[in-house]
């Protein structure tokens, strides 16, 4: 374990430490890979967990993929296309408090938090970003 965790600390130096393996995208590929790895274990059966692809009960796996595709109905998707908006809308006003609060010395954290409760990560990093800039560190 201790020569595992010394080769991936290795790993991360030699892409210019952990500004430089973030830039370069290291670790998000490498917890994908790992995923996978994990993923095709469980499906093979190498990796057993119980009730998942082992000791399953008559009803079998909850995780089999269905033998054909279930489409929603076009009110499905009119509804969520409503509450998307709607969403968007609440978020709207957040992330200006977000900037307000970023651009005049407010509490951030907070503005932050609030906008959390209707805006996603996305757009919270990018109403930051058009009013602050974005850090990017000296090679």
């Amino acid at each position: 374990m201790e020569e595992a965790v010394l080769m991936e600390f290795e790993n991360l130096s030699n892409r210019g430490g952990v500004l430089g393996a973030m830039e370069r995208q290291y670790q998000r590929t490498k917890i994908q890979e790992e995923s996978l790895y994990y993923e095709r274990m469980k499906q093979s059966g190498e990796y057993p967990i119980v009730g998942v692809n082992t000791f399953l009960s008559k009803e079998g796996s909850p995780f089999v993929i269905p033998n054909e595709l279930v489409r929603s109905t076009n009110d499905d998707k009119d509804r969520q296309i409503r509450n998307v908006e709607a969403v968007r809308d609440r978020s709207a006003e957040a992330l200006s408090d977000l900037q307000e609060a970023a651009t005049h010395n407010g509490n951030v954290f907070v503005a932050l938090m609030e906008a959390a409760k209707t805006a996603s990560l996305g757009e919270m990093s990018e109403a930051l970003f058009e009013v602050g800039g974005k850090y990017r560190r000296n090679m």
